[in-house]
């Protein structure tokens, strides 16, 4: 009982780790991929078939590819390392969500009828805020499914972490394979993912419960 209760206050340091991630590239993707799709929208064309560009190249290739040209790229190319292992972690997620949720962001704007624009001009609202105070809550709405499925689905990929020797949750518990020879605690680190998924799935409920007075 001792060991259990000494290998899970461990692992609940390295699910802290994994934590920092998710939070990190919540923070930073969420409006960066809001910027990506305004690019990817854009009316000059070399600015939207360049977004584009980008976001098909992030979304056509593996994050745990990307992870490993962000931290060992510079050192192979120039010849010196640019990030540590946490620098680098932050910086992959969140770019690679932020051209994840730019899409889904994408969708839903295209989604909003014209005429919502052409009714605020009536009001005298300029079309920035017709998009922030009458089009984003809509927006919202609809792309709440699949934004939730996209930030489930992170929780689970900062596992990918570890390749490059950051030490999350899975980290943790690999360790008292090679020290240990202890396999019990990395499938016990599932209960740490379920419950957090957990919690996610009943907020992201909560919320569509909140704007269900969007009906359109």
């Amino acid at each position: 009982m001792e060991q259990f209760l000494a290998i899970s206050l461990d692992l609940l340091v390295g699910f802290g780790e994994t934590l920092k991630i998710f939070f990190v590239t919540l923070a930073i993707a969420l409006p960066l991929g809001l910027l990506i799709s305004f690019g990817s929208m854009a009316k000059w064309k070399p600015l939207s078939a360049l977004t584009r560009a980008a976001v098909w190249v992030v979304r056509g290739t593996p994050l745990m590819l990307q992870l490993i040209v962000v931290y060992y790229g510079p050192g192979l190319i120039f010849g010196q390392m640019l990030f540590d292992s946490h620098s680098a972690v932050y910086i992959t997620f969140s770019i690679n969500y932020a051209c994840y949720f730019s899409e889904i962001y994408r969708g839903g704007i295209q989604s909003i009828s014209g005429g919502q624009y052409e009714a605020g001009q009536v009001l005298g609202m300029t079309r920035s805020e017709t998009f922030f105070k009458v089009v984003l809550l809509q927006v919202v709405k609809r792309i709440i499914a699949p934004m939730s499925n996209e930030i489930i689905t992170l929780v689970k990929d900062t596992s990918l972490a570890r390749i490059i020797t950051y030490y999350e949750l899975i980290y943790f518990a690999q360790r008292y394979i090679k020290d240990g020879g202890l396999l019990w605690p990395l499938f016990y680190t599932a209960v740490y993912y379920l419950v957090f998924t957990a919690i996610l799935t009943l907020l992201f409920r909560w919320l569509e419960k909140k704007l269900d007075y969007f009906k359109a």
